[in-house]
């Protein structure tokens, strides 16, 4: 078999509430670029109880077939026997999810039942000489790295960021319903009960505003400035370790290599130096705008805008802009 003999893509589609994360939206994107450079079709897969709400969204961001699967256990060993199952069933060669926590645990056990290679974090994928070539970052995000596999599927985790979401209402599609049986006894993980955590309701991937504080803001009521930034923008609140470590927010507000990776429409970064393991999280951004009194901070060199000063004086002064502005 080679990658002529299918055109198709195949792409898992993750939801929250009953609808479609950005990330999977983003693949879907992303996969419908390809298909339509190779002349296939974009098969997409939700998994769930109830994914009427979400089939419609699924089609008009790109897909041509949505095949739905009824399964109430949101478990990675369980969505992983159905997209193999699905993948084996349509000859699909290659298999898209977004690159969050769920679809980076999914993709690699889905790869290692169906023999697959596998490639997680992907910034671009191209077709050339016969061959798809996925383009990663390695080495912190210091480098990007073009990966080719060679088996006969492929699955990729999708890195928000890599596509932007569109949306066509006019677009036709159709729902297929599949039933793949999971023989529960066959799992090597069993859920026996769930206890929801309690954490902050942080969205950073979602947000289409960023504002993130680092070291430089000094303290934790300096940090109150990002967080006030953040509100007359409309946006969420971002972190760097350092902040996270010392306690001025919670771990969940961390941008980063270790933290969440981000492509919102406008990032503004707050005595942030610019350490690749923060930058590596936030480099697909669409608009960057960074303030720092050093002005060889490495954080300039990817700012779109570079403020150089105080940030201590001069947030107060643009949180006052937009407040004016805004009124």
């Amino acid at each position: 078999m080679n990658d002529t003999d299918t055109k198709n893509i195949l792409v898992y589609v993750e939801t929250s509430a009953g609808m479609p994360v950005g990330g999977a939206l983003e693949a879907l994107a992303g996969a419908r670029e390809m298909a339509d450079g190779q002349g296939g079709k974009v098969l997409a897969v939700l998994i769930g109880t109830d994914t009427g709400p979400a089939e419609k969204v699924v089609i008009a961001a790109g897909a041509d077939t949505v095949l739905t699967v009824e399964a109430d256990a949101f478990q990675e060993e369980v969505y992983a026997k159905i997209l193999t199952a699905l993948t084996e069933k349509y000859h699909i060669q290659l298999v898209l999810a977004a690159a969050t926590q769920f679809g980076k645990d999914l993709i690699p056990m889905a790869a290692k039942a169906c023999g697959a290679g596998c490639v997680t974090d992907v910034m671009a994928v191209t077709y050339k000489d016969g061959q798809w070539v996925f383009t990663c970052p390695v080495y912190g995000g210091n480098v990007l790295n073009d990966v080719i596999l060679h088996t006969d599927v492929k699955m990729a985790t999708i890195r928000s960021g890599a596509f932007s979401k569109k949306s066509d209402n006019g677009r036709k599609g159709e729902v297929v319903p599949e039933t793949v049986p999971v023989d529960k006894d066959a799992l090597l993980t069993r859920i026996t009960d769930r206890i929801k955590e309690v954490t902050e309701a942080v969205n950073l991937e979602e947000a289409e505003v960023i504002v993130a504080g680092g070291r430089g803001m000094g303290s934790k009521e300096g940090f109150e400035m990002v967080k006030e930034l953040a509100r007359v923008c409309g946006g969420v609140v971002g972190a760097t370790r350092p902040a996270i470590e010392d306690e001025w927010i919670g771990r969940s507000h961390q941008v980063g290599q270790s933290g969440k990776i981000v492509a919102p429409k406008l990032y503004i970064a707050c005595g942030i130096s610019g350490a690749t393991q923060h930058v590596s999280g936030m480099i697909g951004s669409g608009y960057i705008v960074a303030i720092n009194k050093d002005e060889d901070a490495p954080i300039f060199d990817v700012a779109d805008v570079g403020i150089v000063g105080d940030v201590h004086k001069i947030l107060p002064l643009m949180i006052e802009a937009i407040q004016k502005a805004k009124a």
